[in-house]
Formats: C-alpha cells, sequence, structure tokens
C-alpha cells in the first residue's frame, strides 16, 4: 500500500491563501477609506463594490476547497485503512484454512485432533463469509433501497434475537451467562428477517470484539412510543469517546488511529446496520460515557399490535372450529 497523505499540508495551504485574502481585502477597504491613494479617488463606487465582491468571492472559493481537501483525504485515509482491514480480514482465515488442510492431508491425526482442526476450519471460513457479507452488503445498500418496502415481513423477535445470540455463542465459544437475552421480548416486528439478523450480528459481535476481559453483553426489548420496538445492546467494554459517538456509523470509520487498533474488523458493520435499519423504517442511536465505561446501542423497529406474527394467527385460526349459523 502506498504512503497515506497527511490533511496538514492541504489545511495549511488553504489557511494561509485564506489569510492572505482577508489581507488583501482589509487593506483594500484602507485605502479606500483613507484616500490614501489619490490616483483611486476617480474611481466610481460601483468598482469598489465588484472589487469587494471579487474578494469575497475568491474567499468563499478557498474555504469551499479547503473544505473539500479536507473532506477528500479523509475518506481516502478511510478507504486505505478499509482496504489494508479487507486484506487482513480474508488473507488470515485463508492462511489458517490452507494450513489446516496441509496438515490433514500430510499427518494421519487422532479423532479429537482431527475435529479440532475440522472445527477451526469451519471458524476461519464463518470469519471469512462474514467478511464477505458486510462488503457485499455495504456495495448494495443503495441499490436495495427501492425495493425494501415490498421485502418486509412481520418477525418474531424473540425468536430472532435467540438465533443471533445462539450462533455467536457458538462462533465465539462463550459461555451462556456471557450473552443474556432479558425478559418482555414476546413482541413482533415488521422488518427484513435476513437483514436484521445481519444488524444484530453485527451489534452484538462488536460488543463481544471489544470487550475487555470477561464477556457480559445484555439485549433488552421493551415498546416504546408510536408502536414502535426499542432493542438495546449493552457491553462493559472498551466506550467510545463522545466525540466519535455520531462519526461511528460512517462509511470506512473507525474510531482511534490504525495504529492503536486492536480489534480486527472493516469499519462497515455500522455503517451497513444503519442503512439497513433506516431502509426498513428504523433507526439506532450509540450511547457511552466515555473511554472504559461499556457502550449502548439502542434500535428501533416498527412493532406489531399482535404477540403472534400472521402466520401463527392463521394456524390458530385453522385449528379453531367454525361455528355453523342457526337454520
Amino acid at each position: 500500500m502506498g504512503r497515506r497523505r497527511s490533511i496538514g499540508a492541504p489545511l495549511a495551504v488553504g489557511i494561509v491563501l485564506m489569510l492572505l485574502v482577508l489581507t488583501l481585502a482589509i487593506g483594500w477597504q484602507v485605502l479606500v477609506f483613507a484616500d490614501i491613494r489619490p490616483a483611486s479617488d476617480g474611481l466610481p463606487l460601483l468598482s469598489w463594490v465588484l472589487v469587494t465582491l471579487f474578494f469575497i468571492l475568491v474567499l468563499a472559493g478557498l474555504i469551499w476547497l479547503s473544505t473539500w481537501l479536507v473532506v477528500e483525504v479523509r475518506l481516502n485515509q478511510r478507504q486505505q485503512a478499509f482496504l489494508d482491514a479487507v486484506t487482513h480480514e480474508m488473507k488470515t482465515p485463508l492462511a489458517s484454512f490452507r494450513l489446516g488442510l496441509d496438515t490433514l492431508g500430510r499427518h494421519r491425526l487422532d479423532p479429537p485432533k482431527e475435529r479440532e482442526f475440522l472445527d477451526r476450519m469451519q471458524q476461519d471460513l464463518d470469519r471469512l463469509d462474514q467478511t464477505v457479507a458486510q462488503v457485499l452488503a455495504a456495495a448494495r445498500s443503495e441499490e436495495r433501497r427501492k425495493k425494501a418496502l415490498r421485502e418486509l415481513e412481520f418477525l418474531d423477535l424473540r425468536l430472532l434475537l435467540e438465533e443471533c445470540l445462539k450462533n455467536l455463542s457458538e462462533r465465539h465459544a462463550l459461555e451462556g451467562s456471557a450473552l443474556r437475552l432479558e425478559g418482555g421480548c414476546d413482541h413482533s416486528v415488521q422488518g427484513n428477517r435476513s437483514e436484521l439478523l445481519l444488524v444484530f450480528d453485527n451489534l452484538i459481535e462488536n460488543a463481544i470484539k471489544y470487550s475487555e476481559g470477561p464477556v457480559h453483553v445484555r439485549v433488552s426489548v421493551k415498546p416504546v412510543r408510536e408502536g414502535r420496538i426499542a432493542i438495546e445492546i449493552s457491553d462493559s467494554g472498551i466506550g467510545i469517546p463522545p466525540k466519535e459517538l455520531r462519526r461511528i456509523f460512517k462509511r470506512f470509520y473507525r474510531v482511534g488511529r490504525d495504529v492503536q487498533r486492536q480489534a480486527a474488523g472493516l469499519g462497515l458493520g455500522l455503517f451497513v446496520a444503519r442503512s439497513m435499519l433506516k431502509r426498513q423504517g428504523g433507526r439506532i442511536v450509540a450511547h457511552s460515557a466515555g473511554d472504559g465505561r461499556g457502550s449502548r446501542f439502542v434500535v428501533t423497529l416498527r412493532g406489531v399490535e399482535s404477540r403472534r406474527v400472521p402466520d401463527q394467527e392463521k394456524e390458530a385460526q385453522k385449528a379453531e372450529p367454525t361455528e355453523r349459523p342457526s337454520p
């Protein structure tokens, strides 16, 4: 990878140019109103107005240029970090998978040891599949927006969350108390099942990944105003600086400097989660008291009044005997 550009140089150039224009504008006004230059006495008022407007336009252009340069360079840095992360996230499981295949092909192992290698290779494949899924979801986020409303369905929230927690517990070999789903989850929501699974997978895995020490992740559900359902995912991990809470949902954005990041990731998970939820009429908000004080993500979705999804209601209606009208 090439050397990353610094935002210091374009920022310094923009500041110097803006100061220069301001100096020229102020100096020009001083010369005009103080009558220091006799040759300027004959110029009409319109000339002063036009020159002043020229300076204002140049200054506005320089401000816009400096802002654009800073935004572009920062985006380039995030994209470069994203490419580095993708390379790492794909090469690492592939290298481990290849090592496992070579070991199984060259040596005769005991069944328990062979099972251990196969389980490790399965974990590597799951990790690679998750990386590809996040990249594809980010690439398709704009294309799928128009189709989102046609793909919504009624979902049992408890079953959805239990499936997600079960998959993550097996993936990270966690104890039963590490991921806790609190009571009051008997609600139905309107959404896309596969996308919501990916959203909750991203959020809960982040809580696991950024936990310090034993993992303690709590998932709770409660109804809120206007018939919506709030799903809260909280942890006791490293936390998020308050100034980063809005930025973490940007594409390719990751908290802190690249060299300080200990956890693997692409900087796409939260961006994908927000995009998917927005398509389904939901939203996501992050809360944190700061470094070392844990994080809390709140997802709100459209609720369904009945506690049973429509398919369950149809089955219940079929099971009930129909009453014949009396003659």
